[in-house]
């Protein structure tokens, strides 16, 4: 193979001691910190992104919004969040997994804090479409974070807490655009909450997350990464011994590593886990957003109606909280892959139940209610389990690029090309939920079949994986 894809990285005593001392540190008030510090993220992340349904329905009287702005408004920021993150996925371990996530966060709330002042349709949809830029790589940047700050058996919890903060922002977002209707500013007061986070979160990550020990150590500064372990140390009552520069052993060449190039995601002996952790991704992806986006239409197509539609997707979502805390025990308990499978396995049944429930009659309301609550519990509930398991496939010096890259790639199916050919057949039960059904039951075998096993061991796993050539 020629030089230009031949890519080596290596592992070293330094990354295995240095990742042993942090899964060795206790559990303790200062993970909690970080935990809730990533979930406060991504509760803002998603409620600044979530808003275009109800922006639609709020902005449509007084901003006139014609249906060119709709479609603009539905399928622009999705198309910019998943250009920016390939964006940000090609600078994503050169500059800090901190830095992405201020850069992002700043941007995404200072343009959600300009939308009380749109005058027009079109302020509206620059904004939107900003917002979608700003916000690539924030929305992947905590996995790699949470990955290289939490001690391995705890990942689950911080997973776990996000995905419900995401959850919970996807619930509360149209609960509060409910009690705003009717008032001509409405959409400007549902923005502003997320907006004026910008004075507020991006202070707070700043001081409250360190940086990263592990990327700092492949960067080649192993003094800061020992100093930034010992702090970490310190916050969680020094219950182990600091970590000293000697133990590391011999840093120097690591020091003079060069960074690999971005064609190593793809390069032999990494191309097959970053597909699987990719995959395993784009068809729980694809299966939340045909229901998340299209439920509501889908319902009104087959004749079950309007409120029938928006109800059942409000239950969705809060199914989804609580099957996201299940689907966090449940990685440490039968690993990250058998996760994957039983999220999107277990939502067969109830898709089954939707599928189906046009021909129950009288009974058809229950049956879509039980259909959709199974299938919030499962496969809405898969992401826990997923972005981890996609963090966890690469080393520390492709993971800042490669968690953003695998998100990306999955939205151009997800948010892309299956809505586009799914849209026209809403109508159609047996296309619409059949297609769902098919997806995840393929998706289920990704990675038992194709995959391996992490359990968030990073360097055993990763760093392990001494040369790519």
């Amino acid at each position: 193979m020629s030089e230009a894809t031949t890519v080596r990285w290596l592992p070293g005593a330094a990354s295995h001691v240095l990742g042993r001392k942090l899964d060795s540190i206790p559990f303790s008030g200062y993970h909690v910190l970080i935990i809730a510090v990533l979930g406060l993220v991504g509760f803002i992340e998603g409620y600044d992104l979530v808003m275009t349904g109800s922006l639609l329905v709020l902005a449509k009287a007084p901003l006139h919004l014609t249906e060119a702005d709709n479609r603009w408004l539905l399928f622009g920021p999705p198309a910019t969040l998943t250009l920016s993150g390939f964006a940000f996925s090609a600078v994503g371990d050169r500059l800090s997994r901190k830095a992405i996530m201020l850069i992002g966060v700043t941007a995404t709330t200072f343009f959600t804090l300009l939308i009380p002042l749109v005058q027009n349709a079109e302020q509206l949809v620059i904004l939107r479409l900003l917002t979608g830029l700003g916000a690539g790589g924030v929305v992947s940047a905590p996995f790699p974070i949470a990955s290289e700050l939490m001690p391995a058996q705890h990942r689950r919890t911080y997973s776990a807490v996000y995905e419900m903060s995401l959850a919970s922002s996807f619930t509360v977002v149209p609960f509060i655009a409910g009690l705003l209707a009717g008032n001509i500013n409405a959409f400007r007061f549902l923005a502003l909450p997320g907006g004026l986070a910008v004075t507020v979160i991006p202070v707070i990550v700043y001081f409250a997350l360190p940086g990263s020990p592990r990327w700092h150590l492949r960067g080649g500064r192993p003094q800061v990464a020992v100093d930034i372990v010992n702090r970490i140390i310190a916050r969680c009552g020094n219950r182990v011994p600091p970590l000293t520069l000697a133990e590391l052993g011999d840093t120097t060449p690591a020091a003079r590593e060069q960074l690999p190039p971005y064609w190593a995601l793809f390069a032999r002996g990494q191309i097959r886990w970053t597909a699987v952790g990719v995959f395993s991704g784009v068809f729980a992806g694809t299966a939340f957003f045909l229901i998340s986006t299209l439920l509501p239409k889908a319902m009104v197509d087959q004749g079950m109606g309007v409120s029938l539609g928006f109800g059942l997707t409000s239950l969705v979502y809060v199914a989804s909280i609580f099957g996201k805390g299940f689907t966090g025990f449940l990685m440490e308990i039968i690993g990250r892959r058998w996760t994957i499978f039983y999220a999107l396995a277990g939502s067969l049944p109830g898709l089954f139940l939707m599928l189906i429930a046009h021909r129950a009659g009288g009974y058809a309301t229950v049956v879509i209610v039980a259909g959709g609550l199974i299938t919030g519990f499962t496969v809405l509930s898969a992401f826990t389990a997923t972005r981890m398991y996609l963090s966890e496939q690469f080393p520390t010096a492709l993971r800042g690029r490669g968690q953003i890259f695998g998100e990306s790639f999955g939205r151009l199916f997800a948010n892309g090309l299956v809505p586009a050919l799914i849209v026209p057949h809403t109508g159609s039960p047996t296309i619409f939920f059949g297609s769902i059904l098919a997806v995840v039951a393929i998706g289920a075998f990704v990675p038992v079949l194709f995959g391996r096993e992490t359990i968030g061991q990073l360097e055993t796993v990763t760093e392990s994986a001494a040369a790519v050539a």
